[in-house]
């Protein structure tokens, strides 16, 4: 602390925080010494790209968001770490001048990613990984129809048709298949004569 070439080290960083202060306290000043003041409802509205608001601004936002934002944030983090490491100390230089360099940086390195694998364990146990939690749940309805009836109608192997081949007509009777044939209207719309 006795060499004044440090001090004015520090001087010169007091001096760029101070200048950076006054130049952000400047500008929020002057912008608003500047703007025009005419305030109105299309000016106080929410832009939602070019299309009027409706309803409230305030909605509902899943919490899952900040904890999937925040692991992946970790393990962000955790890569930028790993970088300087495997750059710096993997060089040859290091590792000849002293064997043990090699084995110090490789321990030190394993259990950092240790500690960050076990907390992803913790989080893959707790569930917080899980975007959906399906509640898996066998169906009842409550009616009179036994079990096995089901069961028999669930087992049973159908036929299938190939549609693909036209149908051979099953009904002999020409009157019967045109009957049959013909489509059936079973609504007819009526509508009201403008007034």
């Amino acid at each position: 602390m006795d060499d004044p070439a440090q001090l004015s080290e520090y001087g010169k960083i007091l001096i760029i925080l101070l200048i950076g202060a006054l130049l952000v306290c400047a500008t929020i000043f002057l912008a608003r010494f500047i703007s025009p003041k005419k305030n109105n409802p299309i000016k106080s509205g929410t832009y939602e790209c070019g299309e009027d608001p409706i309803g409230s601004s305030w909605v509902q936002f899943n919490p899952r968001f900040y904890v999937i934002a925040l692991v992946f944030l970790l393990f962000d983090v955790e890569l930028i770490f790993i970088f300087p490491w495997a750059t710096v100390f993997g060089q040859s230089e290091y590792i000849a001048a002293d064997s043990r360099w090699g084995w110090f940086t490789m321990i030190e390195m394993a259990m950092f990613i240790g500690i960050l694998i076990l907390g992803l364990i913790f989080v893959w146990k707790k569930g917080d990984l899980e975007w959906v939690k399906p509640q898996v749940s066998r169906p009842k309805v409550p009616v009179n129809i036994p079990e096995h009836a089901y069961s028999a109608l669930n087992n049973r192997n159908y036929p299938l048709r190939d549609y693909t081949q036209p149908a051979e007509p099953m009904v002999a009777d020409a009157a019967v298949q045109a009957a049959v044939t013909a489509p059936k209207v079973a609504f007819k719309p009526r509508f009201k004569k403008p007034e």
